[in-house]
């Protein structure tokens, strides 16, 4: 199976496809813990929630076309998909924020079976700061500078509330932070080499509640009809 490419040819992959080659590595991941070692693009595409056709798109991206009849091989496809996306690269993160969702972060296992080291929490509370969270010591958001130099972090986790949320991002930019993970409720401004992935959970609750809607008005439609 040809290798996948290197961080040049990375770059043109489509930002579409590098969210879905994450959920691609999520099941793979699931499978190599059940000691299955190939699967079909049928089998991948159903346990990541996407046709077959949109699989074999993607994969194409990193050189990789399968065998036919027999499918992916799920260790170098791991591999492949863990080295477009930049994971056999362990990157240092800063947590800022630990209230309790921030708390509740910290502690998230996944962060580093992916590749990711919590390096640094930090929080602007005075009750917080010097605390111990999930084996961490809290650090003085004064510290950032230094804390981000130290530790040679580029990405950084944003837990903090709105209505500091842009002062902190300000400060992270300034720092040398490249790549923000923002759980603020409010949208944050940042320079074109910075990178921003928002995630608003009261958003998703939205949209599930219309998706819930919908099947209601769907189910007293074929009741009404019956």
């Amino acid at each position: 199976m040809p290798d996948a490419p290197r961080a040049g040819e990375a770059r043109s992959v489509p930002d579409a496809t590098v969210a879905r080659l994450a959920t691609y590595l999520g099941v793979l991941t699931l499978l190599a813990e059940r000691a299955i070692t190939t699967v079909s693009s049928e089998e991948l595409a159903t346990g990541a929630g996407v046709n077959s056709a949109m699989l074999r798109k993607d994969l194409s991206y990193l050189g990789s076309y399968g065998i036919r009849g027999v499918g992916y091989d799920v260790g170098i496809l791991t591999r492949q998909i863990s080295r477009t996306l930049g994971l056999t690269v362990h990157r240092s993160v800063a947590l800022v924020g630990v209230g309790n969702l921030g708390q509740a972060l910290a502690g998230y296992a996944g962060f580093a079976s992916r590749g990711f080291r919590i390096a640094a929490l930090l929080d602007a509370a005075p009750e917080l700061v010097g605390t111990t969270v999930q084996g961490f010591t809290v650090r003085d958001v004064a510290e950032l500078d230094r804390v981000v130099a130290e530790e040679g972090i580029t990405i950084a986790v944003l837990a903090v509330p709105g209505k500091v949320a842009q002062e902190v991002c300000d400060r992270l930019v300034a720092a040398g932070v490249t790549s923000i993970l923002n759980f603020a409720p409010v949208v944050v401004s940042v320079p074109e080499h910075v990178d921003v992935r928002k995630v608003d959970l009261a958003a998703e609750l939205q949209i599930l509640s219309f998706h819930e809607n919908r099947k209601a008005a769907a189910a007293l439609t074929k009741a009404a009809n019956s």
